[in-house]
């Protein structure tokens, strides 16, 4: 019987050992920071691992030879813009979306070439932004874009990748135009994207959200913290063009997507497709909650959709709470902690057209939040298995079980949805999710919730079938630069016998297991496993943080 993954499961992998002496390791060592790292299977952002399979497309239509799509060819994306301008944020989210739909793509962060040139610990020479830098501070420079372009080179030539991102300042125009015809010796299209931020609210908020968790801003006042390093980039980095080279593809984005301004793009589907998505991001913070419907009256069926038992209107009253006291604290917690004492953002519900998810959203509906349904958003369709018992499936289909257990996510039963028709679905929501500035709360099935958090997580397409999401936890997403972290809520005085977990054998498309008995969670690292006593109905609200920003630790002082 398969094992069903939980954002607890821990992945232990052996790090080989890199030398910081040696020249030529340069790229190995970035290869191998902590963020290129797969530290667990499901509960930490996966963006930055480099996959040993092709597993990470869950909403790739078709597949090539060469493993290019759209009829592209080889595109190399340049950031461009000063520090706090969010292009790291976009750089992440941007190769997100495109290896969601099967695009090869991979970020180059120069700030991860630079630290492994320098050695952790170490600061470049005070001159080494300047035009006129030292001969010293040149041929570092020189030394560390040299050994970055030649992993893009060789990541695009060698290994069939399609879309390179440079992460970099870029900051003239004589550097870009050289850049863009290096690309084209080599065959490569250049799309450079800038993120030109004048707005001072804008610039603080990123600044502090990203860059003062320094030990040089420690107790200091945020907004303070803020401005001196602002200040600071402003002195390193004294020269820096706007982007307005006429022969050049590039996109302006103004004020974290208030405006764009494009020239030139018009190459390829897939560069329009980029600027598609572009329009529908943005690199303001905002949190994203999951969460079940409650359970239904007499047997959860997708043919019945019956509307809320008892029990599950129960569930929807204490799980609001749950959730909006949460919102408080945490709001407290950052005003404690010197944070601006702005207001608390706004909340907006998705839910489904099913009538569980419609009457698990009533309770928010009638404190004065806004519910939009999703009609995307319904469950997988079991197709004529659905009411079947596994002896049954296994007798009637045995050619279908023996595809199911080969390949869980594409296989579809008769009649049936897999989970990539319903990845293909959902991607209207994810454009949409992606545009949303409110905090956002999504009620649905858990299948549905298994393919979103798999998109902001970064998933592989043979664990979104085994993901969990018990009925008496909360899943909070916040987007972070780098990548997206997590955290689970537990929702207190929920009778155990009413938060059924997924089906134990989830090879087969059945119904859930009902309210007969949870199914356990599997020991975590990050919280211990619960037990099923009367002590779980006065347990408060446990939020369990991820560990993932340790792994980014040595990054929040970027200049790159």
């Amino acid at each position: 019987m398969p094992k069903q993954l939980h954002f607890g499961d821990v992945c232990r992998m052996s790090v080989p050992n890199v030398n910081t002496d040696d020249d030529g390791s340069t790229a190995d060592i970035a290869a191998n920071a902590p963020r290129y790292r797969r530290k667990s299977s499901t509960f930490i952002d996966g963006i930055h691992d480099v996959p040993e399979d092709a597993n990470r497309a869950p909403a790739q239509l078709y597949s090539t030879m060469s493993g290019r799509l759209f009829h592209s060819g080889r595109i190399a994306i340049v950031m461009v813009g000063l520090p706090a301008r969010g292009k790291t944020h976009i750089s992440v989210s941007m190769a997100r979306y495109l290896q969601w739909l099967g695009v090869k793509t991979r970020i180059f962060h120069l700030g991860d070439y630079r630290r492994a040139t320098v050695g952790q610990g170490n600061d470049v020479p005070e001159d080494y932004f300047y035009p006129d830098a030292s001969p010293a501070s040149v041929v570092l420079r020189q030394k560390i874009l040299k050994k970055c372009r030649e992993d893009i080179y060789a990541w695009l030539n060698h290994e069939n990748g399609q879309v390179a991102i440079y992460d970099a300042v870029n900051p003239t125009a004589t550097g870009r135009r050289s850049l863009a015809k290096e690309f084209a010796k080599h065959d490569v299209q250049t799309l450079f994207l800038e993120s030109y931020v004048d707005d001072e609210n804008i610039l603080r908020e990123n600044a502090r959200n990203v860059k003062i968790g320094s030990p040089d801003f420690a107790n200091m006042d945020p907004d303070e913290a803020a401005k001196l390093y602002l200040r600071r980039m402003g002195t390193k980095i004294p020269t820096f063009e706007t982007m307005n080279e006429k022969e050049l593809n590039y996109i302006k984005m103004i004020n974290a997507g208030q405006k764009f301004f494009y020239n030139n793009v018009s190459f390829n589907y897939l560069s329009h497709r980029i600027v598609f998505y572009l329009t529908n991001t943005h690199i303001k913070s905002r949190a994203t909650y999951f969460v079940r419907a409650g359970a239904a009256l007499g047997e959860e069926s997708y043919k019945a959709d019956a509307p809320l038992s008892e029990e599950g209107i129960r569930y929807s009253q204490v799980m609001t709470e749950t959730l909006l006291k949460h919102r408080e604290q945490e709001h407290g917690s950052r005003i404690a902690q010197g944070g601006a004492a702005v207001p608390m953002r706004q909340l907006t519900v998705w839910c489904s057209t099913r009538v569980r998810t419609l009457q698990t959203a009533d309770a928010f509906k009638e404190r004065g939040f806004i519910v939009r349904q999703r009609t995307q958003m319904s469950q997988i369709n079991p197709g004529v298995c659905e009411r079947l018992s596994e002896r049954a499936i296994r007798r009637l289909y045995p050619e279908e079980i023996e595809k199911h257990e080969l390949d869980p996510y594409h296989h579809r039963y008769p009649r049936a949805e897999s989970y990539h028709d319903l990845a293909v679905r959902l991607e209207p929501i994810i454009l949409e999710l992606e545009r949303e500035q409110n905090d956002l709360l999504i009620i649905a099935h858990e299948s549905v919730l298994r393919v979103l958090y798999a998109y902001l997580m970064h998933c592989s397409t043979m664990d979104i079938p085994k993901l969990t999401f018990p009925r008496n936890e909360i899943i909070e997403i916040i987007p972070a630069a780098y990548q997206n972290e997590a955290k689970r809520i537990h929702i207190p005085g929920l009778d155990p016998n009413t938060v059924p977990g997924s089906p134990e054998d989830i090879r087969i498309p059945v119904p859930e297991s009902g309210p007969d008995t949870p199914t356990p969670l599997p020991e975590a690292a990050f919280s211990p496993p619960p037990e099923l006593k009367a002590s779980i109905f006065e347990k408060l609200p446990e939020k369990v943080v991820n560990k993932a920003a340790e792994a980014v630790r040595d990054k929040i002082a970027d200049e790159d």
